[in-house]
């Protein structure tokens, strides 16, 4: 069981308020969808209730929990990334307690090798997916009475993401999960937990629904477009009222300044009328503090891509791939790929297969070239970017006062504040380095995008939002993805990497 009593959280930097009086209970067969806007600390309140060091936080509150927790992070730390899978293993304490008949069993639940618990491959050498699984093969040899997952689908296939939502669903193990993924959130959760940060992301705001996710977004969509119509209506009726107010105090005021020092009668009956009308005023304001308020909620807003139109069939993408190697180990072989202007592909396969791997070899072959931008957003955004400089100085082309207002509007935009801007790029969440890549591209207006899982980080709130970003930009697309409603909605084509090569498909995971 987990219970949180009262619990608020602050940024130790500035004292940004992060989490406000949060309470809620978890049992037996709850799961809990943490969902949020980019840098509202659904990261940080999993590592809390995990029991994890957060040094740049400060908590008052309480968080109970009751048994053993078992926490899977974002990223595996770089630590962990280089101990070979048997140290990652050895270092849990049950794992010798084991038989081969259940470590044969996790692994084929798994989808991993039987033999890979005692593998002296490093960590850092197996594909993202495959990490993923790992930890989570580790986490359920432990036996946890709660689980806080954060981004659990984030780089794993089709077949291990159904997995994951079927075992969430059937295992009746009090969840904690952060995910982008909205067909996981409908799926599976049956608690919405929803941090928000309103009034230029000053304060902070956490509602807690028991209900399934499809429900939550049809009853907070209706229940903000009702509250908005009430309050509408209130502050017409209330801007009348106010109207006639003002008619009337101009009047009197009219009528002092008219009035004969010869009336001290009249003077006197106009000075009480005054201050009717000033108690009136006051009264106003007292009213007009309450009035119903006008919703608020964060609205994801993202840079319109756009790109110079390439001649129609043009081949934009040809490659031809003897073989695809990392980490010594062969891949796959025979890849060919052909791309034609304006088309979108999502490239689909099992971990390991090298699809990350693909992605890198075709950003290689085409970035020189002098007919075609190209834009590469890698899986983590840290392979490209500076993390030692702000984001304001990321953005940086030419270091003109006026670009840098640009960038600062544009920043704004995508919910930075003013000192996000300024923090370190190593300070910000996955999601919104995420859109301070998605702002780079906007800025480089590419003819060809190559995507390694670019939703992985995103709020789900996000998600409408980035799939017509990507659905309506003209240019190319080649794109890794485990996204299912991504995937449909933004391409036309799917192809699935194999061992001996590239085949079309038709399976967006749905």
């Amino acid at each position: 069981m987990l219970e949180i009593r009262n619990l608020s959280v602050y940024h130790d930097k500035d004292l940004t308020p992060l989490i406000s009086d949060l309470s809620f209970t978890l049992r037996a067969g709850d799961r809990a969808a943490l969902i949020g806007e980019e840098g509202n600390g659904k990261s940080t309140l999993l590592r809390l209730l995990a029991g994890q060091d957060v040094p740049y936080v400060t908590c008052e509150g309480q968080v109970l929990v009751t048994g053993a927790r078992g926490y899977l992070p974002q990223e595996l730390p770089a630590c962990e990334r280089e101990k070979s899978a048997y140290e990652y293993f050895a270092d849990s304490p049950v794992f010798f307690d084991q038989t081969p008949r259940e470590l044969a069993g996790l692994a084929r639940e798994m989808g991993l090798p039987q033999d890979v618990f005692y593998s002296a491959q490093t960590l850092s050498r197996f594909s993202g997916g495959e990490r993923v699984k790992l930890q989570m093969a580790r986490i359920l040899m432990e036996k946890p009475a709660l689980l806080l997952l954060d981004e659990p689908t984030n780089d794993l296939d089709l077949a291990s993401v159904r997995w994951l939502q079927d075992f969430l669903c059937r295992c009746g193990i009090p969840t904690v999960f952060v995910s982008h993924d909205e067909v996981l959130l409908g799926r599976a959760a049956n608690v919405i937990i929803l941090l928000e940060r309103l009034r230029r992301r000053q304060m902070p705001r956490a509602s807690v629904w028991r209900t399934d996710y499809a429900t939550f977004v049809r009853t907070r969509s209706s229940g903000m477009a009702h509250q908005e119509q009430v309050a509408r209506k209130e502050r017409e009726e209330f801007d009348a009222k106010l109207r006639r107010y003002e008619d009337i105090r101009r009047k009197v005021e009219r009528d002092q300044n008219a009035i004969s020092r010869q009336d001290p009668a009249g003077g006197r009956l106009l000075k009480k009328k005054m201050h009717a009308v000033m108690s009136m005023g006051r009264r106003f304001e007292r009213e007009r503090d309450g009035l119903t308020e006008m919703p608020e909620s964060e609205e994801a807003i993202f840079a319109k891509l756009t790109c110079e139109a390439q001649p129609a069939g043009k081949v934009v993408i040809d490659a031809s791939l003897p073989q695809l190697c990392a980490g010594g180990r062969v891949l796959c072989r025979d890849v060919r790929l052909q791309v034609r202007a304006g088309e979108k592909v999502l490239i689909t396969g099992r971990n390991g297969v090298g699809k990350s791997t693909l992605l890198r070899a075709l950003w290689e072959g085409l970035r020189a070239r002098g007919d075609l931008r190209v834009f590469y957003m890698p899986q983590d955004p840290c392979d490209l970017l500076d993390l030692t400089r702000t984001p304001v100085e990321l953005l940086s082309i030419t270091g003109e006062k006026e670009e840098t207002t640009r960038n600062r509007v544009a920043l704004g935009s995508m919910k930075f504040t003013p000192e996000e801007m300024e923090h370190p790029a190593a300070s910000l969440s996955g999601g919104q380095k995420a859109k301070l890549m998605f702002l780079m591209m906007a800025q480089r207006q590419p003819d060809v995008l190559l995507l390694d899982e670019p939703t992985r980080n995103l709020s789900p709130l996000s998600g409408p939002v980035v799939r017509a970003l990507f659905a309506d930009y003209p240019g190319c697309i080649v794109a890794v993805s485990h996204d299912r409603l991504f995937a449909q909605a933004v391409f036309s084509r799917v192809v699935e990497l194999a061992e001996d090569g590239i085949h079309d498909s038709t399976d967006f995971g749905i």
